[in-house]
Formats: C-alpha cells, sequence, structure tokens
C-alpha cells in the first residue's frame, strides 16, 4: 500500500476531545476516529490491526474445536426479561440501563446485544438432543453494545465494541472444568502472540453469573482495574473477589456503653482523631436501599465496604440487589437515621444488618449514637446489636495479608481484556435445555461462556507498546511489517531504489506500507515513528551513497545499510526475528 492511496491522515496535535494513552496515539496515527462517545470508526490502519488480532483469536479457538457462527445483535427483550425458578431477577433486571433497548415497527421490546447467552442456549437446544451431541465449543466474533454511563479510556470502555464470545456445552462438571481449563490455555496462548503482558486472576462473575470465573487483566496504568496479587504465591483476584486476612484485634473486657459528645465527627477519620484511638476501634455504618429494603452494611473501621461483595452477598441472603445504591437524604429520614452517626444499635427488624467478620475480631468498639454529635463507645456483638448475615464485604487492600499463603499482597494496574466463567446449568435451567444420556435419563446441559475484547486488546498493545515518538507495534499485530520510506524521490535513482524494494516485497508476500509522499525526511521520519510499524527501511542519497538502504528496527536505535540486492532477505530476516521472539513465549 502507497501512504498516498491511504485513506487515513497523520496528525502533529492530540485532538481536541484527547484522553490521552490509546485514543491519542491511535487518533493522531490514523487508525480510529472517534464518532460520538464511546463510539469509534475504525479506520483501514487500525482495521488491519483488528483483523489481525480476530484471526490469532480465530486460530486459537479453532486449535481447541471451536466453531464459529454468527449471532443476531437485535434479540427480543423476552429472552431476557425470563425469570430464573430461584426467585431471582431475570438479566434485563440485572444489567439495568446498560441495556440499549428499542421498540421494532409492531411495538415489539428489543434489546442490542451486550452477550449473547440466551440466544446461544436457545439455538443449542434445537440441534443437541443426546450426550452423543456433546461437548460442544460455539463461538462468534461480533458487535457488542452497552450503554456506558461513563465511555473512557480511548477503547478500554466503548458503548460499541467487537468482542469475541465462545460458549461450551457439555454433559457434566468435569466436562465444564476441560472445557474450561482449554479455554483459558487458548486465552493465554492468544494474547501472548498479540504481543500482550497480562495476568490471570480470580474474578466476580457479576450479571454473567455462574459460580467460577477468570478474568485476564493486561497490566497498564491506564486501566481501571485493580489486580491484588500476592508477593510470595500465584495468589492473584480483583478487588470485587479477593480474600484477605482480618487483622485480630487485642481483646478487652467488655465495658458497659457511654454516649460520648463527638462534634462534628462525621467520618471515621474524624472520630478516631477526636477519641485518639485507631480506626480499627471503630464501626463503620452506611446505609443502602436494595429491593425496596433500607440495608445497613457494617464492618470495622480500618476497612472499605466493597459493593460487588455487597451485592452478591444480598442476593445469596434473598434480597434483590439489582437496584442497590445509597441511601438518599429522603430515605434515611423516612427511616429515621441520621447521616454520619448510624449504628447497628437500636435497628428494628425492618432494617436488614449485613456485617463483616471483621467485626468479630475485636470487641469494646465506637458505633454511631443514631443522634447528631454523639456515638457510642464499648460497642459489642451480639450483646448491643443483631446481624441478619455474616458476609465477605470488605475490600482487600495493599499491605493486607495473602490468606492462601500469609505473604502480602499489592495492587497491579490493568485493564480487562478477557474473562471466562464457568455458569453450569444457569441458563440451561431457564431455557429447559436438556440432553439423554446413554440410559435415556434427561439432564440439564452444562455450560461454559468466555468473553474476549478485541478492541480492548488493541488499544492495551498500545497502552503497553509506545514511547515518546508513538506506538511500537509488535510485529504480529502490526498493521503492516515493514514501513518504506523513500526521500528525496524527484531524484531518479531514489525514486528506483524504493520503487525496487517496493515491488519485489510485495512479490515476496511481505506487508509494506510504502511513504511515496513529497514530505521531508523530518515529516516522514516522524510519521513513520508514530504509525510504529516494526521494521523501518529507508532509500534516500545518503543510504544509496552508503550502498544501499537502511534498515532499523522500530524498537531498537541501531541502524544498518544493505545493497538493494540484499534487502529482501534482510528484510525477511528481521520480520523472522521479531516474530520467534514472540512465539518463544507461547
Amino acid at each position: 500500500m502507497r501512504v498516498t492511496e491511504l485513506l487515513s491522515k497523520t496528525q502533529r496535535e492530540a485532538p481536541r476531545d484527547s484522553e490521552g494513552g490509546n485514543q491519542e496515539l491511535l487518533v493522531r496515527a490514523g487508525f480510529v476516529r472517534q464518532l460520538t462517545s464511546g463510539v469509534y470508526t475504525y479506520l483501514p490502519l487500525g482495521y488491519r490491526v483488528m483483523h489481525k488480532i480476530m484471526e490469532i483469536v480465530r486460530e486459537e479457538m479453532e486449535r481447541v474445536g471451536g466453531q464459529e457462527v454468527i449471532l443476531p445483535i437485535i434479540q427480543p427483550m423476552e429472552l431476557w426479561e425470563k425469570q430464573p425458578a430461584d426467585g431471582h431477577p431475570g438479566r434485563a433486571e440485572k444489567m439495568g440501563d446498560i441495556l440499549f433497548k428499542l421498540k421494532d415497527r409492531r411495538g415489539r421490546d428489543m434489546v442490542l446485544a451486550p452477550t449473547h447467552e440466551e440466544v446461544i442456549t436457545s439455538l443449542v437446544a434445537e440441534f443437541v438432543r443426546s450426550y452423543r451431541d456433546l461437548p460442544q465449543l460455539i463461538y462468534q466474533i461480533n458487535t457488542k453494545f452497552r450503554d456506558e454511563p461513563r465511555p473512557r479510556g480511548g477503547l478500554l470502555r466503548n458503548r460499541e465494541f467487537i468482542m469475541k464470545d465462545l460458549y461450551s456445552f457439555d454433559a457434566d462438571f468435569e466436562g465444564l472444568e476441560l472445557s474450561y481449563q482449554a479455554m483459558a490455555e487458548a486465552y493465554r496462548r492468544a494474547f501472548t502472540r498479540c504481543g500482550l503482558k497480562f495476568i490471570a486472576i480470580e474474578a466476580d462473575s457479576g450479571a454473567i453469573g455462574g459460580k467460577d470465573s477468570q478474568e485476564f487483566i493486561a497490566i497498564t496504568e491506564a486501566g481501571e482495574d485493580d489486580a491484588i496479587v500476592c508477593d510470595r504465591c500465584r495468589y492473584a483476584a480483583n478487588r470485587e473477589k479477593a480474600e484477605f486476612v482480618r487483622i485480630e484485634l487485642p481483646r478487652e473486657p467488655e465495658a458497659a456503653l457511654e454516649e460520648v459528645y463527638t462534634p462534628g465527627t462525621t467520618t471515621i477519620s474524624d472520630l478516631a482523631n477526636f477519641l485518639h484511638i485507631p480506626e480499627a476501634k471503630t464501626i463503620k455504618a452506611v446505609c443502602y436501599v436494595a429491593g425496596g429494603r433500607l440495608v445497613l452494611a457494617i464492618v470495622r473501621g480500618d476497612l472499605e465496604i466493597n459493593e460487588v461483595k455487597l451485592t452478591n452477598a444480598l442476593y445469596h441472603a434473598g434480597i434483590n440487589a439489582a437496584d442497590l445504591h445509597l441511601a438518599t437524604p429522603q430515605e434515611l429520614e423516612k427511616a429515621g437515621i441520621v447521616a454520619g452517626y448510624t449504628s447497628p444499635v437500636g435497628k428494628d427488624e425492618r432494617v436488614f444488618i449485613i456485617a463483616d467478620s471483621s467485626l468479630k475480631m475485636g470487641n469494646n468498639f465506637v458505633a454511631g449514637a443514631n443522634r447528631v454529635d454523639h456515638h457510642i463507645k464499648n460497642v459489642n456483638y451480639p450483646l448491643d446489636f443483631r446481624v441478619d448475615e455474616w458476609e465477605d464485604i470488605a475490600s482487600a487492600y495493599v499491605g493486607a495479608t495473602c490468606a492462601r499463603c500469609g505473604g502480602t499482597l499489592r495492587a497491579v494496574r490493568g485493564t480487562e481484556v478477557g474473562h471466562i466463567f464457568k455458569v453450569g446449568t444457569q441458563y440451561s435451567d431457564l431455557f429447559n435445555v436438556t440432553y439423554l444420556d446413554a440410559e435415556g435419563i434427561a439432564h440439564p446441559i452444562v455450560m461454559g461462556t468466555y468473553g474476549m475484547g478485541i478492541g480492548r486488546m488493541m488499544a492495551a498493545v498500545v497502552e503497553q507498546s509506545h514511547d515518546e515518538k508513538g506506538i511500537t507495534w509488535p510485529i504480529t499485530i502490526a498493521p503492516y511489517q515493514v514501513m518504506l520510506i523513500g526521500l528525496d524521490l524527484d531524484k531518479q535513482e531514489n525514486l528506483m531504489a524504493a520503487e525496487h524494494v517496493y515491488s519485489y516485497a510485495l512479490a515476496a508476500g511481505i506487508e509494506i506500507l510504502y511513504d511515496d509522499r513529497s514530505e521531508s525526511a523530518g515529516v516522514k521520519l516522524k510519521d513513520a515513528d508514530l504509525l510504529g510499524i516494526p521494521v523501518r527501511v529507508v532509500a534516500s542519497s545518503r543510504s544509496l551513497k552508503n550502498g544501499g538502504v537502511e534498515i532499523k528496527m522500530r524498537r531498537r536505535d541501531e541502524t544498518r545499510i544493505v545493497s538493494l540486492q540484499e534487502s529482501i532477505l534482510a528484510i525477511k530476516e528481521e520480520i523472522w526475528r521479531a516474530t520467534a521472539s514472540i512465539n518463544a513465549r507461547v
């Protein structure tokens, strides 16, 4: 491809709406353009990168037996509103406003697919009758829609995005485990082949559901996910899932309740400073509303409430947490609760109290007195308050002790690029999808679901692979393998040399982008660095005087001159070495 024919232009400056990071680089280099918030056009260079990522993903999906389909993007709302037998809300309620909703011309409620569990389960029901039809691995690479409240991070969190989703169907949980492990390995291979630095962590299953899940996190400071990892063992989880050891406080003789005047101490830090006590000697109480019920979540004052853990705990307790939110001033006033000074003491049965186990690891706590500017000292369980449910609802933190080995936990910043789930029989029960075993007895099909963000992978690679000059693509997903720059092309010998390399490279099957513009050397070299194509070849008066063309790798400083006759072989060698260095890590 010649740059003069390319539907793309580089930009010297960052766009006005630049978010920095991958968005700025991809826009400036001419890979993407933003249409509106969270919606992007992939230009030819950008789509070439996306296509290469998709081909790597396809190869790895098909390596483990995946069959590719395309599933409908527009789906009937009733699929999403189907209610589980356990009384928990349907997926439409769980997803909430993130669902793009519309009506067709007949007034039928529809959604734009954020994912395809319902559709694929209904489809498989048409074809799977017997255990002989299992297992099945069905996947697609398709556009998804989620009405994110705050699209951000360039291509890291969009409202319209391209995703690979695979669904496994097995006869039993042993088969699911085999499918799950095969997919985990396929994900590791795909991410490695794309040049990503990543870690796999335990994760919360969220709206997808299921017991176990694993996230693949691309390590980047631009990410919005914190992975909590142990410095001693291999334990790693996201904050919504991470386990940790709560510190046991020294036990004291239980003392009598004592109300104290604590003016202006509406926060835990204010209270601890005022009373000259550690924050761990206080009770943090936060009021929520879920399913029309007031919920009081309590943890020890040195910890933070994790709302994802809280949501899951409420579901386990039979409370619909789809609309979980902090209680409004009006809701607090109606319940007679004083913001900043509430506690579990004296609460009646209308308030559901859920507590973290940290409150069993100490005594004589300080808690709110349920009136302004007052707290109560020496609050103890179960003498002074009740708990309806004990659950892990606290966030792990940097420096906490690992629950697996006693090591120290630290945080790694990153962004989720893949997520795999063991969903079991959740969807087969919902849609009554069964198979017959060898004795003719019906059983629900056991399912797994496996998502991978194609655009996110591209963005994460840019976040990881760039310098002050521009992008530094891994050769496996670069839009072109070679950037050929012809300088002073008004000189016949320079033009002939550049055209020689270009024509012979094309004949050899090398992916090459030829900058044949009438621009200065400075402009062309800066654009080459911005685009980040791995191998750079320059044909100029100086290089020809020195014996041929100049070859340089984007990620290295050194250059070398090779003759025109040897140039194609030298280019092939550089491509082979760059590819081999990535494949060696697979």
